[in-house]
């Protein structure tokens, strides 16, 4: 549960189908007040005021929503200056260019994009988490979104890599903010559709994947839900001595050695053995 009635910014918003929207639908149900940041208004414009069908007009302008580029230090820093006291940041911010930083090779001699990704995907939460302590005088805390980092994934490249450096950089940023009493975790989710993610190459048979090593189902649109309980969790009163942890929210295929056995696999009904986001083209892929 979240302190009722604080504020949470939830950064990374893009449309309703996004992960960001489903962790602060959770926060808002469990009574926290809610600023969600778009990138920009241009965002904003093309996928949520045009694109997005599934939220309600009403529903849309009640949104608190602040523009926020964290490639941007000076955007970062007025964001949180003009917020007042807030209990919890959630940063759920990615980007790799998929034509250079993913897709079947790894290597690229395009720098700048792995730069720009590494900034956007990484090095940005520490210039949040920088610049949210002054509005977290008495604690607070911040949670950042992952991805197994544990084994490598076929197209994934350089977005796991700054996966991995991500996880260390909460680790550093646990132990910094302490004296703080700001707590910083994040959450390793299994594959999870979205407007983002299909942009990864293949992608959307993932699923296939995490069928064959997860000992519990796994759906990557229903289980938005679950990685929304955990961040909502972590930044709540119930997590107060938790820092510095990577929790997966997964169905377990991170511990899992080779893929499951025929014995050990949950079958899945019918309605689910044909995923309508599946891929049928290209390669059978990855994260």
């Amino acid at each position: 549960m979240v302190e009722p009635g604080r504020t949470y910014v939830v950064m990374g918003l893009l449309d309703s189908d996004s992960i960001a929207w489903a962790i602060g639908r959770r926060i808002r149900e469990w009574g926290g007040r809610v600023v969600f940041t778009v990138q920009n208004e241009r965002m904003k414009t093309i996928f949520l005021d045009r694109s997005d069908r599934r939220l309600p007009a009403e529903e849309l302008a009640a949104l608190d929503i602040r523009f926020c580029d964290v490639t941007d230090d000076a955007q970062i820093e007025r964001l949180f200056e003009g917020l007042g006291e807030i209990e919890g940041v959630v940063h759920s911010v990615a980007y790799a260019n998929p034509r250079t930083c993913l897709g079947e090779e790894f290597h690229t001699d395009a720098m700048e994009d792995i730069l720009r990704s590494y900034h956007i995907s990484c090095t940005s939460l520490a210039r949040v988490v920088w610049h949210a302590r002054r509005a977290m005088p008495g604690g607070g805390a911040v949670v950042t979104l992952t991805f197994d980092t544990s084994r490598v994934y076929a197209y994934y490249n350089w977005m796991g890599v700054h996966k991995a450096a991500l996880e260390a950089l909460v680790r550093a940023l646990a132990r910094r903010h302490g004296r703080d009493l700001i707590r910083v975790n994040a959450v390793s989710a299994g594959p999870l559709h979205s407007r983002a993610a299909s942009k990864i190459p293949g992608f959307n048979r993932l699923h296939r994947i995490w069928r064959s090593v997860s000992p519990l189902p796994w759906d990557v649109e229903a289980d938005k839900e679950e990685v929304a309980n955990m961040a909502a969790f972590l930044i709540g009163p119930y997590a107060r001595k938790v820092t510095g942890q990577v929790i997966a929210v997964d169905g377990g295929a991170s511990v899992v050695a080779g893929t499951l056995m025929p014995f050990e696999q949950w079958k899945y009904p019918t309605s689910l053995a044909d995923d309508p986001h599946e891929d049928h083209e290209g390669p059978t892929l990855h994260g």
